[in-house]
């Protein structure tokens, strides 16, 4: 574990005004990575010792903690986290808690993956965050229950191990490389709150699921698929083009701003690996008056091969999921899709399945990161 920029010492009391006033945070080299426990990938936190005050689930809320300060409960203060009761010690003679006691939930990843950097978000716990957090990781197929996990015969391997964090403050900390795991054990020492968790990493797919399916969509994210770059993120990322499922509002797929020269803006893409696409999904869903006006996209195969267009510029309506079948399978490891001028799309979804080489290749590196 490589520990990267965190935070320590004591968050100043709620003042009033602006409730993120004294929050402090950084940018961290991982976050451009997927959130591998992101909720729209069907990540969960399945159980937990303690919620007296805030529930487990809060912590994979996709968006950023929230505070009222007049929001109070038969508990005490409504917290978006989650967050335990104090513990106490053993008896009057010893009143502090002994300094094995925490509090823990257990988080099911979206999709498998390699972890390559954890945040521990404590926005808005100020006098009552943890005083030290820890991260432990396991790998168990299926869909276990919280006592399969919990099992003697588990093995857990220390992502982060107990360290300092502050409040009201983004904790983030690079975790290096290491097996591809699909739970997580989130250790509070010995109690307090956690806004919000982030774990940011690569996905590692099942390629016995993916040969099964045949057919399936080469970008997405959850099939390992990876925006490399984007020539804009002004409003919202470009990654929210391959989420799961169809966009459900504007921010929830990628606009730019308005250009006022003569280019147009574009995103690259890698897929799961080396594939041949037949068909491709463009969706501009609840983009109206924003909406891209025309795309194109262009494929390579490897890292250093030449851009050829395989859709060319073509018109595209607001509000609408614009599909294309291929002349011919195109081989490819990347893709590009450009847009004129500027705008947005909400999906893009590219049909097909991995060519024998990549298959062999997926296989190759699940089997490597413990598959």
């Amino acid at each position: 574990m490589t520990e990267t920029a965190r935070f320590t010492g004591d968050a100043n009391p709620y003042g009033g005004g602006d409730p993120y006033a004294d929050y402090r945070t950084a940018d961290f080299p991982f976050t451009a990575l997927v959130d591998l426990a992101d909720r729209r990938l069907g990540a969960g936190v399945i159980a937990a010792n303690d919620e007296f005050f805030a529930e487990r689930e809060n912590l994979l809320k996709p968006e950023p903690a929230e505070f009222d300060p007049e929001r109070f409960g038969h508990k005490g203060k409504i917290m978006d986290g989650w967050e335990t009761r104090r513990r106490r010690g053993a008896g009057a003679d010893r009143p502090h808690p002994a300094d094995e006691d925490h509090d823990w939930a257990l988080v099911r990843l979206g999709v498998p993956g390699v972890v390559r950097g954890i945040v521990v978000d404590t926005a808005h716990f100020r006098g009552n965050y943890p005083q030290a957090v820890s991260v432990e990781a396991a790998c168990v197929p299926g869909s276990p229950s919280p006592e399969d996990l919990l099992a003697p015969e588990v093995k857990w391997t220390t992502l982060l191990p107990r360290t300092a964090v502050g409040g009201h403050a983004a904790n983030g900390f690079a975790v290096a490389p290491g097996q591809h795991v699909t739970h997580l054990r989130v250790n509070q020492h010995p109690d307090g709150g956690i806004a919000r968790l982030r774990v940011h990493g690569e996905v590692t797919p099942d390629p016995g699921w993916l040969a099964a399916l045949g057919t399936f969509d080469l970008v997405a994210l959850e099939n390992g698929g990876t925006v490399e770059d984007a020539s804009d993120r002004f409003y919202s990322p470009a990654t929210n083009t391959i989420q799961p499922g169809r966009s459900r509002k504007m921010d929830d797929g990628w606009e730019t701003r308005r250009r006022r020269d003569r280019g147009n803006d574009w995103i690259r893409y890698g897929l799961v690996e080396q594939a041949e696409i037949r068909a491709v999904e463009i969706d501009t869903a609840y983009l109206k008056g924003n909406s891209a006006g025309w795309a194109s996209l262009s494929v390579r195969d490897g890292e250093g091969g030449d851009w050829t267009e395989v859709l060319p510029r073509t018109r595209l309506q607001p509000d609408t999921n614009h599909r294309f079948v291929l002349p011919a399978a195109v081989r490819a490891t990347h893709v590009r899709i450009d847009i004129f001028p500027d705008g947005g799309i909400s999906r893009l979804r590219l049909f097909g399945s991995p060519t024998e080489e990549g298959a062999a290749r997926l296989a190759a590196r699940h089997r490597e990161l413990g598959g």
